[in-house]
């Protein structure tokens, strides 16, 4: 039977939610919503479900509109995406995703934890990745939040969380042309900062801004606050590797196959998730 309502005493290790799904222990938490490593005793198998909050939405309407557009990306079928099996909308308007239980570790934790990584593991990585997108967009869906904490590795391949999560609440609030950013605003385009619901482009620039960190050690756009971030990206282009990290020699092709998916304007982007990645594909690197 389908509870009426989310507290976080329901989220409790050796608590049951849906009737089949018991909860193990938080697994990873952002601002929106917390992920569980549960157990589907239907199946006898591990998923990962993620709670999102009825505060997070002005009413029950927006939360359904929000489930629906996650209901989407349970028809895709990719190695680099991870599969979505359940969602459902509470009495109270909380949503209930569940999804297979993600390979490996964040990308994030394993960045920090070794820094830097090889020209080749981020040619890999983006290959990868970019592949899953051109799954992803092929059926109008769009990400909208790629970044190290959405992205795990160490498993067969790379995978991608939380996937329609940004577009989804973006839609679902109806915020169209305001002033409101849904994303990370270090990897989010600048069209974002002005309220523009993401696209193809704007998952794109975020894989490439994750690929520039890992390549550089560091990010390519300054600021501490939103505004100075926001200011930071107002360029044509993304500061060259060379002149943010003089100490690392980057490949000239890989530098420039990333560098177009950075460019402020969304136009002069790669056209396309198959584009970029047959960029990628043309670099040799030692």
């Amino acid at each position: 039977m389908k509870p009426s309502s989310l507290s976080l005493f329901d989220l409790a290790p050796g608590k049951v939610l849906l009737d089949r799904y018991r909860v193990l222990k938080a697994n990873r938490e952002n601002g929106m919503s917390a992920a569980f490593r549960v157990v589907d005793e239907s199946l006898d198998a591990e998923r990962e479900l993620q709670a999102f909050p009825a505060s997070l939405f002005e009413n029950p309407k927006q939360a359904e509109s929000f489930a629906d557009a996650l209901r989407a990306w349970g028809e895709l079928d990719t190695p680099a995406v991870v599969a979505l099996e359940n969602v459902e909308v509470l009495g109270d308007g909380s949503v209930l995703t569940v999804t297979e239980f993600p390979q490996g570790k964040l990308l994030r934790d394993v960045f920090k934890e070794g820094g830097r990584f090889g020209a080749q593991e981020v040619l890999n990585l983006g290959d990868q990745l970019l592949a899953g997108l051109e799954d992803s967009h092929s059926k109008g869906l769009i990400h909208g939040d790629i970044k190290p904490a959405t992205i795990f590795v160490g498993g067969e391949s790379p995978q991608l969380v939380d996937g329609g999560v940004t577009p989804g609440l973006w839609a679902a609030k109806h915020l169209g042309t305001q002033t409101a950013l849904i994303g990370t605003p270090f990897y989010a385009p600048l069209e974002q900062f002005g309220g523009d619901c993401p696209d193809e482009r704007s998952d794109m620039y975020n894989l490439a801004t994750v690929m520039y960190e890992l390549l550089t050690g560091v990010m390519p756009w300054a600021g501490r606050s939103y505004i100075e971030v926001f200011q930071s990206k107002m360029q044509p282009e993304a500061p060259s590797m060379r002149q943010l990290a003089p100490d690392v020699e980057v490949d000239r092709g890989l530098e420039t196959a990333i560098a177009k998916a950075l460019r402020g304007k969304r136009m002069e982007r790669h056209a396309s998730a198959s584009e970029f990645r047959a960029s990628l594909a043309s670099v040799s690197v030692a």
